[in-house]
């Protein structure tokens, strides 16, 4: 009968919750002017899901924000930065959003607990908690892969592009412009910052900041290098793109000796085995014995 009541008062709650869930999402509440910003950039941006969710945690974006403190929210606001505010996740969204999945995660878990689902319980809980941070990390090794591709391509066309007689500021903006992706956005990003009286050093120094990349680190300290010493920009945009395509080459033979010892300890530890038990099932049915007279059944 107390088994029964619990039950009936976690449905009752869901219910209620998912009520007030849909009075808050067609409410016209008056937001902080950052956090009605960050939803209108973002609800261009993001799916129908992502922007409903947003809608139903932003309230409580500010109290999340609160309990993660100043130094975990300049964590996470780096790490979106690294990621390219993906699908226009900024950190009142992403405080948002921690807010929903959290609920839902929580309030879940504790009804598979009342129905005695341990496992469950606690994969709702792993999801409450870091469903988001998957993405972000997931969206900053995709975004790193993208800049690290397009990147030799990208210089060798500006080095053609400036060999032809345009100056190095007119080279980037034509270039970029033919180019789409992050590696785009983030030139697209430098070339404003220029445009705004940013110098060209510290606004190359800007996207050295905002990527974890090691061939975006190489290209702008060759290019700060390149420009102190003097050297023809055409020679220097040349000499990184062979470099990056040589430590490119480098990491892909590590890649593959690495890859090899993982393959031969999976054929060893599940094929041979499995192998072998197939081959003696083989030969004893194909054989013709008799258990029952082996085993003296």
């Amino acid at each position: 009968m107390g088994f029964g009541l619990l039950l009936a008062l976690a449905a009752g709650l869901s219910v209620a919750g998912l009520a007030y869930g849909i009075a808050l999402y067609r409410s016209e509440a008056k937001l902080p002017s950052d956090l009605a910003v960050a939803l209108e950039v973002g609800a261009t941006r993001t799916n129908a899901v992502g922007s409903a969710v947003d809608r139903l945690g932003i309230r409580y974006a500010p109290l999340v924000l609160r309990l993660m403190g100043e130094k975990r929210v300049a964590r996470v606001r780096r790490r979106i930065d690294l990621a390219g505010h993906p699908g226009g996740l900024t950190v009142d969204r992403y405080a948002a959003r921690r807010a929903v999945y959290g609920m839902l995660g929580f309030g879940g878990a504790l009804v598979m607990l009342m129905r005695g689902q341990l496992l469950l319980a606690v994969l709702l809980v792993v999801f409450g908690l870091f469903w988001i941070e998957v993405g972000i990390w997931a969206a900053v090794r995709e975004r790193k892969d993208a800049i690290d591709r397009t990147l030799p391509d990208f210089l060798d066309v500006l080095a053609v592009v400036v060999s032809a007689g345009l100056g190095f500021r007119q080279a980037l903006d034509r270039v970029s412009e033919k180019y789409e992706g992050p590696w785009a956005d983030e030139l697209r990003i430098t070339l404003r910052q220029m445009d705004m009286g940013v110098s060209r050093r510290q606004a190359f120094e800007e996207l050295r900041k905002r990527n974890d990349s090691e061939q975006v680190a190489q290209f702008v300290t060759a290019l700060q290098q390149g420009e102190e010493l003097g050297a023809p920009i055409v020679e220097t945009l040349i000499a990184i793109a062979n470099d990056m395509r040589r430590t490119d080459a480098q990491n892909a033979r590590r890649r593959a000796a690495r890859a090899v010892p993982k393959a031969t300890m999976v054929i060893t530890t599940f094929m041979v085995p499995g192998t072998m038990v197939l081959l003696v099932a083989g030969f004893f049915i194909g054989s013709g014995t008799d258990f029952g007279s082996v085993t003296g059944e």
